[in-house]
């Protein structure tokens, strides 16, 4: 509720000792005493229950998972940017797309170690965010699969996400986003501007909290758009009117905020104004000048171009249409229609806005070269508007498949300006990865010695038996390296913060010759590129079979993990060949061969005996994905809707050098607690970073071949690449499925 802080009153001595005795017994203090005590905070402002003014201080480093920068051969007229010998970018600013929550992302530019980037690049001058507002929006989405549509439904880490934002309803949806906005506000420079996307379900609540974080005096608009050219159906709404615009509210950080004024096109109207014509067959109408000097209104007249009305207080000029800028752009935006179902932008992701309302705010509020942020980018549409307007961009989403999404449709503008001759920036796709998780664990660093350890073992054990619940494994408490037992097999859950390697594994194969085990399932976060399948062809020749399956984020949430809903997935495989070129010897290029899925095998017959009658779920089962419904009978069919390996690939990209690029991350040094921050006033002045070599190697892309909605082909042979010299290399090979899920293979190849 919004509460007046205008006047103070005096307390009684009633009330003194009622707040004496509540202070005693540790009490919290009733909400009227906060506003008799600070009345000389005269404001109005939201309150909503476990309203806090905390804000998470997290710093997690950034890992890298992939480099993308389409090769250029053309590089005048871009000095800031370098390029290597293949064309690519080579310094300067890159672009960000991030995978993961926005809080721990926030938290970590604010006081981690991109803020300097973020600084070297002008600071970060504009925010647009469409944070998902609406408690009834269905953010499922129709994708085609071998020739077939196969309607997605949101992963259950988006559903989770989801359900923690609108748990308690308007309440919960408030703190997430205040939390936010606060961070936002931190990250801003002084010039910069935000605009919050919303309707009629938030508004009221955001415009609120917008004042709070922003102040009332850094209020600049509220935007009023109409989403559709029509008046909206009126179907089903027989007792109220059909909404049939948004909200975009427009704030500043201070009044040095960059503002461009723009223009539309004349309407209809307007456009009737110029009804006169002149000899030369130009359309023109007859204005008031009201600032003129009497030379220049001399030289007007004689030419027939102004003249005099006795009556009137300003003399009149021709303004000729031609020379018209059109009409001030005002807050309230009706030229811009949705995205039309053939629109070449249309990606059938939800929520999708149009690029040309995207273009007018990065217009208004930003200068080319400019850094602009989304930290709810869906679909991608504001950092690809951004890229075609010349600016910088960081773009955040917590969904696999909205990352996956903007990657696509950044690969194809990077495309569209190489062929056009305009200069374009790279990106990289990264995450908080292991980090985050360890972020989980939060040991204080006030601990130490014996006590540190003891609280790191005892969080470490309650994580790894939140795992094995979530995978409905029994604990095995004898045994000092297997963790549990799912029927016949041992379970034994990877390191968290660290991929299972070929170590981890060999120690595996060990421990079960020493029990004389046969069969076992490793529970991990991450699995070492090109692991598989070599290794366990190896554990086989042994009499050991291995299972290796991932461990999904959605085991977090205690309660998914409590209702059964997480499911486990076996890991991919990827298999590609190198073709050489007998006329080339440092020339080759490599074909996909193999992509074998095995999501969620052995879980058919729970998931047909828990569907409900009337409703319908697609799981993968011996690597076919299969639709199972079930009708108001209860009768159950199922069809296959992949019919060859080619169905599962949404994407592929090659390496041609993997092990060029060193993963290097930045930590921080001087933490007081576990993975937090103090609240500081410039986080760039007290925070020490080191770097250091996470063991791993970013994915340069150098060439990549992906599925668009106007295009369903995909090129299996990549195009030829020519190495600098003869020698040995390391091919990696990347593929994304049709739900966003990425596996990578190593391999060696000798050229020259």
């Amino acid at each position: 509720m919004a509460r007046s802080t205008e006047k103070a009153y005096d307390l009684s001595d009633a009330e003194k000792r009622d707040l004496i005795k509540l202070i005693d017994l540790g009490e919290p203090l009733p909400d009227k005493y906060r506003f008799i005590l600070f009345a000389d905070k005269r404001e109005v402002e939201l309150v909503w229950n476990g309203k806090t003014r905390e804000v998470s201080t997290a710093i997690l480093p950034f890992q890298t998972l992939e480099h993308i920068d389409e090769p250029r051969r053309e590089t005048r007229g871009n000095e800031e940017l370098g390029f290597d010998l293949g064309g690519r970018q080579s310094k300067g600013w890159t672009n960000k797309l991030i995978w993961g929550d926005n809080k721990l992302i926030l938290s970590s530019l604010k006081s981690g170690a991109l803020r300097q980037q973020i600084e070297d690049a002008g600071g970060l001058k504009l925010i647009y965010i469409d944070p998902p507002f609406d408690v009834g929006a269905d953010f499922s989405m129709d994708i085609e699969i071998g020739g077939e549509t196969f309607h997605k439904e949101p992963n259950l880490l988006e559903q989770i996400a989801y359900r923690d934002t609108w748990g308690r309803g308007a309440d919960s949806f408030i703190a997430m986003i205040y939390e936010r906005l606060v961070l936002m506000r931190d990250l801003m420079a002084d010039d910069a501007s935000i605009y919050v996307h919303c309707d009629y379900r938030v508004s009221a609540f955001i415009r609120l909290l917008l004042n709070e974080v922003f102040g009332q005096s850094n209020f600049k608009a509220e935007i009023i758009w109409k989403r559709t050219f029509n008046a909206g159906s009126s179907k089903g709404l027989a007792n109220k009117l059909p909404a049939n615009t948004d909200t975009v509210f427009y704030f500043v950080r201070s009044e040095r905020a960059i503002f461009n004024k723009q223009w539309r096109e004349l309407n209809d109207g307007a456009m009737k104004r110029y009804d006169k014509v002149d000899g030369s067959g130009r359309r023109f109408k007859w204005q008031p000048m009201a600032t003129y000097s009497d030379e220049r209104l001399a030289q007007l007249i004689a030419a027939g171009e102004a003249r005099i009305i006795p009556s009137s207080k300003y003399p009149i000029y021709k303004k000729y249409l031609d020379e018209s800028e059109g009409s001030a752009v005002d807050n309230l935006w009706v030229d811009i229609g949705q995205i039309g179902t053939a629109s070449v932008e249309r990606t059938d992701y939800p929520t999708q806005k149009p690029e040309s309302l995207l273009e007018r705010i990065i217009l208004t509020s930003s200068n080319p070269g400019d850094l602009v942020a989304d930290f709810f980018i869906g679909s991608g549409t504001t950092a690809a508007v951004a890229e075609k307007l010349g600016r910088k961009w960081i773009a955040t989403d917590l969904g696999k498949f909205g990352i996956h999404t903007t990657r696509k449709r950044l690969i194809q503008v990077q495309r569209d300006l190489k062929s056009a001759g305009t200069p374009f920036r790279a990106f990289e796709v990264l995450n908080l990865g292991r980090y985050e998780r360890q972020a989980y664990l939060n040991v204080s660093g006030r601990l130490t010695g014996k006590k540190r350890a003891d609280a790191l073992a005892k969080r470490e054990q309650e994580f790894r038996d939140l795992i094995l619940k979530a995978y409905r494994a029994e604990p095995l408490a004898d045994v000092a390296f297997f963790h549990g037992r799912s029927g016949s097999r041992l379970v034994v859950v990877g390191p968290i913060n660290l991929p299972v390697g070929r170590l981890f594994v060999e120690e595996v194969i060990t421990e079960c010759r020493k029990r004389g085990a046969t069969r076992v399932d490793i529970l991990a976060f991450e699995f070492e590129m090109g692991l598989f399948p070599a290794v366990l062809d190896e554990a086989k020749q042994k009499g050991i079979d291995i299972t290796p399956r991932t461990i999904p984020p959605e085991v977090f949430d205690k309660r998914a993990v409590e209702k059964g809903q997480v499911r486990f997935h076996d890991v991919a495989y990827v298999e590609a060949t190198p073709r050489y070129d007998a006329g080339n010897p440092l020339s080759l290029a490599i074909e996909l061969t193999d992509f074998s899925v095995y999501y969620s095998q052995g879980v058919l017959d729970a998931i047909t005996a828990e569907l409900k009658a009337g409703k319908s779920e697609v799981v993968c089962d011996q690597g076919r994905l299969v639709k199972v419904a079930k009708d108001k009978n209860g009768v159950v069919t199922t069809s296959v809707l992949t019919k060859h390996w080619t169905d599962w690939v949404d994407y592929w990209a090659v390496d041609f050098d993997y092990e060029s690029r060193k993963e290097i991350i930045k930590m921080p040094k001087n933490l007081g607690v576990e993975g937090q921050l103090p609240g500081l006033a410039d986080p760039l002045e007290f925070v020490e970073f080191e770097e250091r070599w996470t063991g791993s190697y970013i994915f340069e892309n150098e060439w990549q071949s992906f599925r668009t909605r106007k295009d369903r082909s995909l090129e299996l042979t990549s195009a030829p690449h020519t190495y600098p010299k003869a020698g040995r290399y390391v091919v990696a090979v990347k593929v994304i499925d049709i739900f966003g899920n990425d596996t990578t293979t190593l391999f060696p190849v000798s050229v020259g």
